[in-house]
């Protein structure tokens, strides 16, 4: 017989993941997993539990309700600092660009020059030096063009500049930073498409931890933890949102945010400029296939945040990193609706997160949206 896994074993915050615990919830058809009940599932990657409470989303809101998004965007503002030929607030003149453009940052968070702060004169009270370089990158000339609706050569151009700026940047800083913020509820101040990309000579919270929990389960299991979890969400299918032959987005087991996707690679690759042109190519289609979806859901311009984490760069580039997995994280907000989103506020800030919604039923939701964009059709119908 089997063995049986109680909703005690499986709740208890031991620490400690069990690789088969999917299967056993399967095989057992217990109901903590896969109904309204509400539960705790594990992060690997965090080395954290997620609170599960999928029945909340029958409650009424009276909340805050978010203003809907800008519909109407000019494809050139010559006063928009990212538009191609606009002065930007340094009185630098951007270059008339026809595909991607980057340049330094007009306000930077890091700089290359920052003095060292010192000795710290007590534990508690410590600082080391921080510096680095901060670019902004423009992926496309017009400000009312997003990543879905560019075509997969305009989004191949854009994956062959952030390996461009890994290599040029990863050749002297730690951790090389790529990041978009997706929309005026992200914190997004310009609607013009465009990421940034920072790089620092230390390795930034989120990444060091990613870095100790990889290698941790390396070291346990001689397999990266991330190859491994893919090649189990490709068996089970419930939590793939699109796939293809180099590549898988599911909405992970223990996803935080209501539509939050994992964006992976099917075999082991440690940083974006390790990609062949046949896995650069099937990236910008699932790319491409993934955004359209998320706009599709509420029919409007899907606002995220996402970004980017391989091996570290710098002088770690001669050690042996291979726990690590390149993969992509998209945090978006929005939970209801266009104008409804997520709060991670009180519990979630004092005690740990917790979901409205199960990361199958998420994912069953994105995957049953259409892959032509919601504007494309309107505009074949108008016609």
């Amino acid at each position: 017989m089997e063995p049986q896994v109680t909703s005690k074993e499986i709740f208890e915050p031991s620490g400690n993941f069990h690789k088969d615990l999917l299967t056993q919830l399967e095989k057992q058809k217990l109901p903590l997993c896969r109904g309204e009940h509400q539960h705790i599932r594990y992060n690997p990657l965090r080395d954290e539990w997620i609170l599960v409470s999928a029945h909340r989303m029958k409650r009424p809101w009276k909340g805050q309700v978010e203003k809907p998004t800008e519909v109407n965007i000019a494809r050139h503002d010559p006063t928009n600092p990212l538009c191609p030929g606009a002065t930007r607030a340094n009185g630098e003149v951007n270059s008339e660009y026809e595909s991607t453009y980057v340049f330094d940052n007009d306000f930077p968070s890091l700089q290359p020059d920052a003095p060292d702060p010192g000795f710290s004169e007590h534990p508690l009270f410590q600082t080391k030096a921080a510096r680095g370089v901060c670019k902004v990158m423009c992926f496309h000339p017009h400000s009312d063009i997003t990543l879905p609706l560019m075509s997969i050569p305009e989004i191949r151009a854009v994956i062959d500049k952030w390996a461009e700026l890994m290599v040029e940047l990863g050749s002297k800083y730690q951790w090389v930073q790529i990041f978009e913020n997706k929309g005026a509820m992200m914190g997004c101040s310009n609607p013009h498409p465009h990421c940034q990309v920072w790089a620092s000579t230390f390795l930034p919270n989120e990444p060091r931890l990613a870095d100790q929990t990889q290698r941790d389960h390396y070291n346990s299991h001689r397999v990266p933890m991330l190859l491994e979890y893919a090649k189990l969400e490709s068996q089970k299918k419930e939590r793939i949102v699109v796939e293809n032959e180099d590549w898988l987005v599911v909405v992970p087991y223990w996803a935080m945010w209501p539509f939050q996707t994992l964006l992976l690679p099917r075999r082991h690759i440690l940083r974006l400029q390790d990609l062949s042109d046949k896995e650069r190519d099937s990236l910008a289609s699932i790319m491409k296939r993934l955004l359209t979806k998320y706009d599709n859901l509420f029919e409007v311009s899907f606002p995220y945040s996402m970004g980017w984490h391989g091996a570290p760069t710098g002088q770690s580039i001669l050690d042996d990193n291979s726990h690590w997995q390149l993969h992509a994280h998209y945090y978006p907000p929005l939970l209801r609706s266009a104008t409804i989103r997520k709060f991670m506020v009180g519990y979630e800030l004092l005690a740990q997160a917790q979901r409205d919604l199960t990361a199958e039923q998420a994912a069953e939701r994105l995957r049953n949206l259409p892959e032509v964009h919601y504007k494309l059709k309107q505009n074949q119908q108008e016609k």
